[in-house]
């Protein structure tokens, strides 16, 4: 009895004793994991990283290249820039998925993890996709490009920069305005630029008794003044309106159209001082009253 005791304290002892060792921690084992975790995947993303690094520079160093050497080919503005950014952006994706590859990470997981996220974000940023497409829209269709004057959503003004989400333009009084790609893929879209010519719509008004052949006379003489009014087609001056105090001449004349505003302003200023000048009336409105002074009759003395 006694020796079954001694038998089952000492197999006792001895589990405590292996509990004892294996609870207790093996810092040299720990102490080697380190190690060769620092040899083998910690290098891999020290060089991952000095790699990205690099990379990145000397992609951003051969797409500007690329870009400068467009624009001394005389490339499309629109399609030089855009494209340039596209290929930066595709060849920094192919990098770091390379990258991601070479120290180890499974990229299968990454790329199911993406494709979920990206489910769930598409659907929250629906309007932001549209934006994108009507990028995309926009760069192949090429409505306008970068240095054109558009009217459009209630904004113009001459075009800035093109991107994938957002076209900037800049308004005459140097206000910078974004307009969403997909507003500008789906709306109205009117480029001033689009052609080399303009027509420049004026009228003068002149009073009623003027003597017409002589008003159209020395509007016609104004036109031919000015050295950015085209000869042919010629200027087209016509009376197109009887209003109730003035006499409307309809002006119309073509030029550059980056001459544009620079015509339409300059004869505005010299129809109004040459007609004044050959003392042909320029009228205002206004309106004539006429008072009876006539008092109502008596209907009869009081009684």
């Amino acid at each position: 009895m006694m020796l079954n005791l001694l038998e089952a304290s000492g197999e006792t002892a001895e589990q405590a004793a292996e509990t004892a060792s294996n609870s207790g921690i093996d810092w040299s084992a720990v102490w080697n994991t380190i190690v060769n975790w620092v040899l083998n995947v910690g290098i891999k993303i020290l060089i991952a990283l000095v790699l990205l690094i690099v990379s990145f520079k000397v992609i951003n160093f051969i797409t500007k290249k690329i870009y400068k050497h467009l624009q001394k080919r005389n490339a499309d503005e629109t399609l030089s820039r855009v494209g340039t950014q596209c290929l930066r952006i595709a060849l920094k994706a192919v990098v770091l998925a390379c990258l991601i590859g070479y120290v180890g990470i499974e990229t299968a997981s990454i790329s199911a993890l993406i494709a979920s996220i990206g489910i769930g974000v598409s659907l929250a940023v629906q309007g932001t996709l549209a934006n994108f497409a009507g990028g995309v829209i926009i760069i192949i269709m090429r409505p306008f490009k970068i240095g054109d004057y558009i009217v459009s959503n209630g904004q113009e003004g001459t075009v800035e920069d093109i991107k994938l989400f957002y076209t900037h333009i800049v308004t005459p009084d140097n206000r910078a305005v974004v307009i969403p790609n997909g507003s500008l893929a789906n709306g109205v879209i009117v480029n001033n630029s689009a052609k080399n010519t303009r027509r420049v719509d004026i009228v003068a008004s002149v009073a009623y008794g003027t003597d017409l052949a002589k008003a159209k006379e020395v509007i016609r003489g104004v036109c031919a003044a000015n050295n950015l009014v085209f000869r042919d087609p010629a200027p087209f001056i016509e009376l197109s309106n009887m209003g109730e105090s003035s006499l409307d001449f309809t002006v119309r004349v073509w030029c550059n159209s980056g001459d544009y505003w620079t015509v339409k302003f300059a004869l505005n200023d010299a129809i109004v001082n040459g007609l004044a000048a050959n003392g042909i009336e320029i009228p205002f409105n206004q309106l004539d009253v006429t008072i009876k002074n006539q008092l109502p009759e008596k209907s009869g003395e009081a009684e």
